[in-house]
């Protein structure tokens, strides 16, 4: 029976693994989410910009003016960039946590299988232990009344 505690703790403490592993994971899909969000703003951003500056075309601009447009819009683009990166990165670290609450899922099972293959095994045991008394028994009463005939 000592075998089939010590597996029943080794369930139990798979099973927290298992449950970290699956807050990691909502952790890193929560920040992956929001590092899409704020790329999602910088680009809507840019295109609003732009699309503002489109109709100001027509109008005369001083090359102040388009110079400090076009080095603004390479700003924003460098940080759509960065943040792009960031997504990537977080990407990663997505799939990472899902691979290792995979893991940790499949080490969970496996071990359950071992606790349930342990428990019939033990039950196989006892009943064979059951059958060997009740034979025994039942060959000592056929003695018992063999003798007294």
């Amino acid at each position: 029976m000592s075998s089939l505690n010590a597996l029943s703790v080794a369930v139990e403490v798979a099973s927290r693994k298992r449950d970290d592993a699956r807050k990691v994971l909502q952790d890193t899909l929560a920040a992956e989410q929001a590092a899409r969000a704020q790329l999602d703003q910088l680009e809507d951003y840019a295109r609003e910009t732009e699309s503002r500056w489109g109709m100001k075309a027509d109008t005369a601009m001083q090359p102040e003016v388009m110079y400090h447009h076009y080095q603004f819009m390479d700003r924003l683009g460098h940080a759509a960039s960065i943040q792009n990166g960031v997504v990537g990165d977080q990407s990663a670290r997505v799939q990472a946590a899902q691979r290792a609450l995979l893991d940790a899922e499949l080490r969970l099972a496996s071990l359950r299988k071992v606790v349930e293959k342990r428990r019939n095994d033990l039950a196989l045991q006892q009943q064979r232990r059951d059958q060997k008394q009740t034979d025994e028994h039942a060959a000592l009463q056929y003695r018992n009344a063999s003798q007294e005939n």
